[in-house]
């Protein structure tokens, strides 16, 4: 079932079920009243990445608080991705269109990175975590993906376990078509691997080729950013073997 884009979507940290009240949060009050002054009995959509999506009606139990009332189960909470996205911190706005774009082609866990050459750094997991949710509420997905506290490189590898394949974004890779690279990765799970502005060290790349449950590809023939590499790493993913196929 297709998500309704013609109704406001919130993200609500509570249980969803016929009936069930919940009152929102002082910044979601100044949303839903102020923003976009919603009315007494007003109708949203809202989700919380376990219980489906929900229309809910909007009430005012006094002139400060608003509750919603969940009326009707819209769509059912879907299976999560269980695409895992690896990648080294960009500078701050950057990271945030990198997250968003993430969580909209469907990255079910984005797992921050410290390599050699990383200039960006992870200074709130919460801010990720909101960038995360105001995707999720634009892009009508209803499994908020997680984020995880940063690793670096070498500790990541070492802890890394051997069912769960890395696609690993080489920009040193002679070849240009990640397609028939692709097109013979066995496994069902998967990891994608994007590197820093800087791109990977030499004992880094080494140490990637090294591993046997990690796969190299090229991304074409142009030096893309690394924000732009991860888009367009992840659609070939999906569309080769992800839930694109």
């Amino acid at each position: 079932m297709r998500a309704n884009f013609r109704m406001q979507r919130l993200f609500i940290d509570a249980p969803l079920a016929l009936g069930q009240r919940h009152e929102v949060s002082a910044e979601q009050f100044n949303y839903l009243a102020n923003v976009l002054r919603l009315t007494e009995g007003a109708e949203i959509l809202a989700f919380n990445g376990r219980d489906g999506e929900w229309r809910v009606k909007v009430t005012f139990p006094s002139r400060k608080k608003i509750a919603l009332e969940a009326a009707e189960q819209t769509r059912p909470q879907p299976a999560a991705s269980d695409l895992h996205y690896l990648f080294a911190p960009l500078k701050v706005g950057r990271l945030d269109y990198l997250v968003q774009k993430a969580v909209e082609m469907g990255a079910g866990l984005l797992q921050p990175v410290m390599t050699q050459h990383v200039q960006g750094k992870i200074t709130s997991l919460e801010r990720l975590q909101a960038n995360v949710i105001e995707a999720a509420e634009q892009c009508g997905i209803l499994s908020v993906p997680e984020v995880v506290p940063p690793k670096k490189l070498g500790d990541l590898l070492d802890q890394w376990p051997e069912d769960r394949r890395i696609i690993f974004c080489d920009e040193g890779d002679e070849g240009q078509n990640p397609l028939p690279v692709l097109s013979a990765v066995q496994e069902k799970k998967l990891a994608l691997l994007i590197g820093p502005e800087g791109g990977f060290s030499e004992e880094e790349r080494r140490s990637l080729r090294e591993r046997p449950f990690v796969t190299a590809i090229p991304l074409g023939p142009r030096i893309l950013r690394a924000d732009t590499a991860a888009v367009a790493a992840l659609a070939v993913i999906q569309a080769t073997i992800g839930d694109w196929r």
